[in-house]
């Protein structure tokens, strides 16, 4: 007798229906002259994202030689040795475009995994046998060279599905160089205007591109305990491209994840919806929809999450990526397919890659196997057996990455309820730092966030007509996932808001499961498309409208109420209920008057996603700061140059001390997110900013301001400022000797008129503000007194 499936059908398959225009083409008759045209148009989408892509970078300052060469690496290095691997482990019928970014995800994976251990060995360019090798087993072995033509027939995909995925992406490309490529400059002094997070993002780069396991290279010798996996994968291509890791991260690297997500989004769409067109709604939703700000300005907190991506947070990019295609595969576990021993080696190489890409995946989805296990156990009586496996294997990768990758670290992690929605209200009031907010304005905004929350995915609330659905496997698995992300954020703290990553994980598919909702609804209602369309435009409108009736900008200027904050948020629930009642006097049904309501209630969401989009400058972080920008005449000059050539005339264990340890501008009280010396020149320093740290981190306490916490260490930023603010040939030879220091890099602007370290440290290089001295044995010892 045949073991019994792992869990009960669904009232609705997981496989997608079929549908018009989705099956097979139509056999050609003999003879017939090839369809060269219809052939050649199936590419058109693709060419049209490359051209698109291709434009945008020429104009913002890449090479045609680094376009080319990355081109190359990412199809050759990555998307087809992974697409002949996920033919071989994954074994489903899926379009070539589908298949090769489960490719390309896998590419990803396997160059981070095979890169750690090469570099550690001291052959960092050895990551290429991966892709070579794989090459050479595909065409060496007889029983895999049939994989190079692909397995089983996927089906003629339809066009419009096609331009679909290809717009969204294309809107992805637009909004990253309106949102970001204008605002990041790849030139100095101009560079300065960069997020504070991304020297710290190329500094790790450069760690990952020259030592493994890796340390903080902006504090020498402090643990790496951080998710730093995406900075792996950024050397090895720097290693195999030869383009500079600031062309890459500033550029290059996020944008072919970007794609390939958008593509693995549509298939866990099509499997959690049943249609290619739900699908592609869940995609648009995931992308374009959020929760619904009907202020002016930016500010940061609980409803500043942006959907999908933040390039100023690679790693979440990275992960959210690598992510998705372990969706899918649950979806194929939850959809009662059984799963061979290629689905769970894929499986397990791509958690175990989620496992170092970002801290917040694994206990989201421990949540939501747990969930899946608990309502299956009540449901059903008995335990659903390979559901507890995935929970095992998660949890195994789990404790491993909390104790040991990421070494017991809390990282400023601390139990805090409510304190994103007191910081939220806080630079919604234009308050700032770490005043105390009385508990009725925390409970207000607390009611504020969610409020916001339901109105972006009041679409799950359409399950309801068909109750039995919400007990889907997979349906429990994304509630689940989403219940956990939001209490984390609502119920732990964090320096940096952090915590908001949790509920920025689960985003994408609570977004699929919303639209599910909705399409549940508005099929059983028999609402039109036409109708449908009507009513998410009526809800873009009403926000709009509000926003421009009201003309709040925040944060607030001094002498407003915080009352009226609340005022836009009534006025939007007062107009959904004005539509409830006419829709009822017009006699339409109830189910009818709830489908057309939720529509025009979640596209009310979607101003605020392209706003999100579009600032990507907005401060997440409750420290208040001013413009990043800075005049040209104010900012030091020539740090790129000395930079490199640090780079290029130093070993990379070398060891270099700065006088720069506060951004500049934020001096007094000192913010240490300072990293562009390890940054530009890829070398360790002795102390520059420690803002990010795990030692202060793990000090910070909620109330406190993070990076305005003092060094811990006193005696060693003492000789490190000794040599710069009072130079003599003491703390010169104390600073060569006891802590190893080899080269200066300085910012001379900070120097006193006064100083000549000339004369205590030989002067190899200098450009505009900075300069470059070397401390060598003879040189120190022939300055001693006597």
């Amino acid at each position: 007798m045949a073991d019994a499936p792992p869990f009960p059908r669904s009232p609705i398959p997981l496989a997608p229906a079929p549908e018009p225009g989705a099956g097979e083409a139509p056999p050609r008759q003999a003879g017939a002259p090839p369809r060269l045209a219809a052939r050649a148009s199936r590419w058109l989408p693709a060419l049209a994202v490359l051209a698109c892509a291709g434009v945008v970078l020429r104009f913002h300052g890449v090479s045609v030689r680094d376009l080319t060469v990355f081109g190359l690496y990412v199809a050759l290095g990555l998307a087809l040795p992974g697409l002949l691997w996920i033919r071989v482990l994954y074994r489903r019928a899926h379009a070539l475009p589908e298949q090769l970014a489960l490719g390309m995800t896998l590419g990803y994976a396997l160059e981070v995994l095979t890169y750690l251990p090469v570099r550690a060995l001291g052959m960092p360019l050895l990551v290429v046998a991966w892709p070579l090798g794989t090459y050479a087993l595909f065409i060496a072995v007889p029983r895999l060279r049939v994989f190079w033509k692909g397995t089983g027939r996927a089906g003629r995909v339809p066009v419009w599905w096609s331009w679909g995925i290809a717009l969204t992406v294309i809107c992805l490309i637009a909004l990253v160089a309106a949102g970001f490529y204008r605002i990041q400059p790849l030139t100095w002094p101009a560079m300065l205007s960069s997020s504070v997070d991304m020297p710290f993002h190329l500094a790790l780069v450069g760690e990952l591109k020259h030592h493994v396991p890796p340390t903080v290279p902006f504090v020498a010798g402090e643990p790496l305990v951080y998710h730093w996996f995406v900075y792996a994968h950024l050397a090895a291509s720097g290693w195999i491209t030869g383009i500079e890791p600031v062309i890459l991260l500033f550029r290059l690297a996020v944008l072919p994840m970007l794609a390939a997500f958008v593509v693995l989004l549509a298939m866990v769409g099509r499997r959690l919806t049943g249609s290619r067109r739900g699908a592609l709604a869940a995609v648009a939703s995931t992308v374009f929809v959020a929760a619904p700000s009907l202020y002016a300005g930016s500010v940061s907190g609980l409803l500043t999450w942006t959907p999908v991506y933040s390039w100023a947070s690679p790693t979440q990019t990275f992960a959210a990526l690598l992510f998705a295609p372990v969706m899918l595969l649950l979806l194929d576990l939850l959809g009662n397919r059984r799963p061979t021993w290629g689905w769970w080696v894929l499986l397990t190489i791509m958690i175990v890659a989620v496992m170092g890409a970002k801290a917040t995946y694994l206990p989201l989805l421990a949540a939501g196997l747990l969930a899946v296990v608990a309502v299956e156990t009540v449901t059903w009586f008995r335990l659903p057996r390979q559901a507890l496996a995935v929970l095992g294997l998660t949890t195994v990768c789990l404790l491993f990455a909390q104790f040991v990758l990421f070494g017991g670290a809390r990282q400023g992690i601390v139990v805090d309820p409510l304190s994103i929605v007191r910081v939220t209200w806080r630079n919604l009031n234009g308050i700032g730092g770490t005043a105390e907010v009385p508990w009725q304005s925390v409970l207000g905004a607390a009611l504020l966030c969610l409020l916001c929350a339901m109105i972006a995915w009041c679409g799950v609330l359409g399950l309801l007509s068909r109750p039995r659905l919400l007990v889907r496997p997979p349906v429990v698995l994304v509630l689940g996932m989403s219940a956990a992300g939001l209490g984390a954020a609502l119920l732990l703290g964090h320096a940096h808001l952090s915590q908001g990553y949790f509920l920025q994980a689960s985003y994408p598919y609570l977004a699929m499961v919303a639209v599910y909702g909705l399409a549940t609804v508005i099929r059983r209602a028999g609402v039109t498309l036409r109708t449908t369309a009507c009513a998410a435009v009526a809800g873009v409108a009403v926000a709009l409208a509000v926003r421009v009736l009201f003309g709040i900008t925040v944060p607030l200027g001094p002498g407003q109420d915080g009352i009226v904050l609340y005022l836009p948020y009534l006025t939007l629930l007062g107009v959904v209920l004005v539509a409830v009642v006419v829709l009822r006097a017009l006699r339409q049904s109830g189910r009818r008057t709830c489908a057309l309501v939720l529509c025009m209630v979640t596209a009310a969401g979607t101003p605020a996603a392209w706003l999100a989009h579009l600032l990507p400058g907005a401060s997440t972080s409750p420290v208040a700061a001013a413009p990043h920008r800075r005049p040209a005449a104010d900012a030091p000059r020539g740090a790129l140059a000395a930079g490199r050539w640090l780079r290029a005339h130093s070993h990379p264990d070398d060891l270099v001390a700065t006088n720069v340890h506060c951004r500049r501008g934020f001096e007094n009280p000192c913010d240490s997110r300072t990293f562009w010396t390890s940054a530009l020149s890829e070398r360790r320093a002795l102390v520059e900013g420690w803002a990010y740290t795990a030692t202060n981190m793990d000090r910070w306490r909620p109330g406190e301001v993070a990076p305005h916490r003092p060094f811990w260490d006193l005696e060693r930023l003492r000789a490190n400022d000794a040599v710069f603010q009072e130079p003599s040939p003491d703390a010169v030879r104390h600073l060569h000797e006891r802590y190893g220091v080899r080269w200066l890099f300085v910012d001379e602007s900070r120097m006193k008129p006064d100083a000549q370290l000339w004369t205590l440290a030989r002067l190899r290089f200098s450009a505009g503000d900075h300069s470059v001295y070397e401390l060598s044995g003879s040189r120190v010892a022939s300055r001693q007194p006597g």
